[in-house]
């Protein structure tokens, strides 16, 4: 019989409230595994030991009491570093925050908890959240279970490791490049990149502690072992902010389909702008034949009207624009002075770094007005298709290489050098629209390293991209544990 630890969180928490095993027993169970297998794969940081024992016992006598708390009741789920989590070590793997320690839990922490959750540790993130591999100088490197000499992905790596080794049994994590879509194909697990804005980011590092104001693309979202649970999830924490509450509420839609058949599906697997690797598109491709085979109509020649190059250029200065805020003061003035010394024409990874970092308000608001037509663009394409296939990143999960500079590293793609800013920039041109997308594995390659498809749907119809993934799973692919876990 499988572990239980790689049930679902919907199943876990059926078997806490049937009394199939306790809240207790179950982090304990989860502990345990954390102590066998953590230290190779480095996912779980922090722990808070006596804190979620004494919560999963609470649990246990409310269930006694017949005084369940929710539809998380009593489940131990770990959260990403960059969230902070009250009482407990938070520090974005930044060495300036290593001893950080909250005093409030982050939003979404909140809701989850309020759902009846047991926030039992920490997992691990780059520097800021800031690359597509974890690793930072407090706690070191986190490897990808299905190949520790791999990168699990980022910035969201330990949440997607941790699940796909079964030491917990839910996750939160965060997106603005690809950070829960990349882990989760990297490591085999569901994901989802909610709309924009839909679920508040207050207590998220970066920014800076207690600040009150958002980061644009930026969001907060569940990573999971199905479908059905990032549904459940979306539904804890997607609302208003607290102080907005008191004015306005989020319905979103339901489902545009009921059933698999019925849904109106687009795929764009590939692209000379960002090429992707063989043995991925070999996965898309017979998950696409897949859904024909149950009878989907599925159109490979659709697109959205621009041209991805554009659109890729476009979120490359969004995304520096919204993350220079967080430059040290002197950084951010080299950036000053390299922008104005740029040739005219200059389109190199570094000119656009300097550009975008340094934009002018004027020159910012143009550029939104440029992501605006865009985001009409997607909308005119969605009212022919309800969701759009594509892959999350050019290649399965990449070798270590943390090298610096950063910009400087590569990836090979088909035998080819490619920028490494590859592995961002489909779930960049995504994601700067501000659209939803779920991520589902689909299988392995034949290296046995997974392949995940992103999920993309209209702005604000979530529900629809999350019940395709469902029903897609059960076609093809879904969560298997790696070897030897």
């Amino acid at each position: 019989m499988p572990d239980i630890a790689f049930r679902s969180a919907l199943e876990l928490v059926v078997a806490i409230r049937n009394r199939e095993i306790s809240s207790r027993e179950l982090l304990d169970h989860y502990l345990k595994r954390t102590e066998r297998y953590n230290p190779v794969i480095n996912a779980i940081v922090t722990l808070d030991v006596e804190g979620a024992r004494k919560r999963a016992d609470d649990a246990d006598a409310a269930l006694a009491r017949g005084e369940p708390w929710g539809p998380l009741h009593g489940l131990p789920m770990t959260v990403k570093d960059t969230l902070e989590t009250a009482g407990v070590r938070t520090t974005a793997g930044a060495p300036i925050y290593s001893e950080h320690v909250p005093t409030h839990d982050a939003l979404a922490v909140a809701r989850l908890k309020a759902a009846g959750a047991i926030v039992f540790g920490k997992t691990n993130t780059p520097v800021f959240a800031g690359d597509v591999q974890t690793y930072n100088p407090i706690f070191g490197i986190t490897n990808n279970p299905w190949d520790v000499s791999r990168s699990p992905g980022g910035s969201s790596g330990g949440s997607a490791a941790a699940l796909a080794a079964g030491l917990t049994g839910l996750e939160l994590g965060s997106d603005i490049g690809g950070s829960i879509r990349n882990p989760a194909h990297y490591c085999g697990v569901f994901g989802h990149k909610p709309s924009f804005e839909i679920i508040p980011m207050r207590g998220h590092i970066p920014g800076p502690p207690g600040l009150l104001t958002g980061t644009d693309i930026a969001v907060v979202g569940p990573l999971a072992r199905s479908a059905k649970d990032l549904s459940l999830v979306l539904s804890l924490l997607a609302g208003p902010d607290n102080d907005e509450g008191v004015a306005w509420r989020l319905e979103l839609p339901s489902p545009r389909r009921g059933a698999l058949r019925q849904y109106r599906v687009a795929a764009w697997l590939d692209d000379p702008a960002c090429p992707v690797d063989n043995e991925v598109r070999q996965q898309l491709e017979a998950t696409v034949a897949a859904l024909r085979q149950e009878g989907v109509t599925v159109d490979e020649q659709a697109r959205p009207g621009f041209s991805f190059a554009d659109a890729l250029r476009t979120y490359l200065s969004l995304l520096w624009a919204a993350l220079s805020p967080g430059l040290e003061p002197e950084a951010f003035l080299n950036l000053v002075e390299m922008s104005g010394q740029l040739p005219q024409g200059d389109d190199s990874l570094l000119a656009q770094l300097a550009h975008g970092s340094t934009l002018r308000q004027r020159d910012w608001i143009i550029l939104n007005e440029t992501r605006a037509r865009y985001r009409a663009q997607w909308a005119e394409f969605f009212k022919s298709y309800d969701v759009l296939l594509c892959p999350i990143t050019p290649t399965t999960a990449i070798l270590h290489n943390h090298s610096e500079p950063m910009m400087a590293r590569t990836i090979r793609v088909n035998g080819q050098e490619r920028s490494y800013l590859d592995n961002v920039a489909w779930a960049g041109v995504i994601g700067m629209a501000y659209l939803p997308a779920s991520m589902v594995p689909v299988g392995c390659t034949a290296r046995g390293l997974p392949v995940g498809v992103q999920i993309v749907g209209p702005y604000l119809e979530d529900r629809t991209t999350i019940d395709f993934a469902r029903r897609l799973a059960e076609v093809i692919g879904g969560f298997v544990a790696p070897l030897g876990y």
